[in-house]
């Protein structure tokens, strides 16, 4: 049985509309929340093995404001790219070529979490321009080095078993339920009983939502093999790092050094979480990004 979301009833004042757009050949499902007439309009780009339900928590906490979340290609409702490849170039001109169809009026917001960050990062560095950027939990240096290297590397070869396997051993290794527990404890730190049968259930549902091995196998590189601070030098918009001091994937001094990258970026630290704050701080993260952007631009 589903675990009720702590975060159902400010979901539900907001309003709801699916929609679909075809982006490099394939069908891209998307969702909009919030007044159409809105000032500011956020495009909200997920991480690796979710879909737009994660960033749904965060959604229920603001107002004002339009929100477009798609699910990423191959992954959740959305068709695999069928003219670019699933790493960061192919998602990077995806993300590009799917603002071009949406093409969201007013002041445009563009919100990246962990995978996702990267993505949003290599698409304004390419040269897609919103007014302001928002990183959460950003992927601030190289998976592959640091402490967790060669869990990383355990991470590769899990992948790719599941992609060389027979289908049907490769996708049941894939969707592991023990797997998905085990990744999921790795990452939560709450103590709350309540909210963490409830992150582990999301975890549950949505983390094999995705259309085939071969998509899998090809963002999982992409997400291990770049990062946030290859691009933040080029990315010129005004942008906010809302990061964790608990993080296990990208450790808080490296969000320090990931700042001083940007042209223009500010960092707010959420204590007491790790790489979930989309589940488990949405409220203080929705409350830093409507902070940066009450503020003025500095001229």
């Amino acid at each position: 049985m589903t675990v009720p979301s702590p975060y159902a009833d400010l979901l539900a004042r907001i309003p709801l509309h699916e929609h679909a757009v075809t982006v490099l050949g394939s069908t891209t499902r998307y969702w909009e929340y919030g007044d159409s007439a809105a000032p500011t309009t956020i495009v909200m780009v997920h991480g690796f093995r979710g879909d737009h339900h994660g960033l749904e928590p965060v959604v229920a906490q603001l107002s004002g404001v339009r929100i477009l979340s798609p699910d990423l290609p191959g992954f959740g409702g959305s068709e695999p790219l069928r003219q670019a490849a699933h790493d960061i170039d192919g998602y990077a001109r995806w993300l590009s070529e799917f603002v071009r169809q949406v093409a969201p009026s007013g002041r445009f917001v563009l919100l990246g979490h962990s995978f996702g960050s990267i993505v949003v990062s290599a698409a304004v560095a390419g040269g897609l321009h919103p007014d302001d950027v928002v990183l959460v939990n950003p992927i601030a240096a190289p998976a592959l080095s640091g402490p967790r290297g060669i869990l990383t590397r355990l991470a590769v070869f899990y992948y790719w078993a599941g992609a060389t396997l027979p289908e049907r051993l490769g996708f049941a290794l894939l969707r592991n339920r023990l797997i998905v527990r085990v990744t999921s404890l790795a990452m939560v730190k709450t103590s709350d009983p309540a909210l963490r049968r409830w992150i582990h259930d999301q975890h549950d549902t949505y983390f094999s939502a995705f259309s085939d091995r071969r998509v899998v196998l090809e963002a999982f590189q992409a997400s291990v093999s770049n990062d946030v601070s290859e691009f933040a030098a080029a990315i010129t918009p005004r942008t906010l790092l809302i990061a964790a001091d608990r993080d296990d994937i990208t450790p808080i001094s490296a969000q320090y050094t990931l700042q001083k990258l940007f042209p223009d970026a500010s960092l707010q630290v959420i204590e007491n979480v790790g790489h979930l704050i989309h589940y488990e701080m949405p409220a203080a993260a929705a409350r830093h990004l409507q902070n940066f952007l009450a503020e003025e631009k500095t001229p």
